[in-house]
């Protein structure tokens, strides 16, 4: 059984899967990646992907396809992927174990790369406890 470097809600992949349909017929799924920019320093990237990069890591649920860019990975680990609408925006959300603030409209995030040796410790306690 593989790792995956984050996990996608329903609503999610739901949303995915839409915008695949309406972007006509060349595109597989979305890739996730980080940029920098905004107040806190850096931003999620989503871009339409008609073309895998045999580097990037797939994740899909429900029949959405989700890649992540390998310089995203390390800042990804444990983040968990929703959709949701609300009265003033609709929109991808991300909880990030990762994330130590954000800016105060939320478009930036301040993150750090993911404890390595906490996860394989976590890892090893699952696998002693199974």
């Amino acid at each position: 059984m593989g790792f995956a470097v984050m996990s996608l809600s329903d609503a999610a992949a739901g949303r995915v899967k839409a915008i695949v349909e309406n972007a006509g017929g060349e595109a597989e799924g979305i890739r996730v990646g980080i940029k920098k920019g905004g107040c806190a320093g850096m931003e999620y990237a989503i871009d339409l992907v008609s073309t895998a990069n045999p580097k990037d890591d797939l994740v899909e649920h429900q029949g959405a396809k989700v890649w992540v860019a390998p310089e995203a990975v390390l800042y990804l680990l444990g983040t968990r992927m929703d959709f949701e609408v609300t009265t003033l925006r609709s929109g991808f959300t991300f909880n990030n174990p990762n994330q130590t603030s954000a800016c105060g409209c939320g478009e930036s995030v301040e993150l750090k790369p993911a404890d390595l040796a906490a996860l394989a410790a976590k890892g090893d306690a699952v696998v002693r406890a199974g």
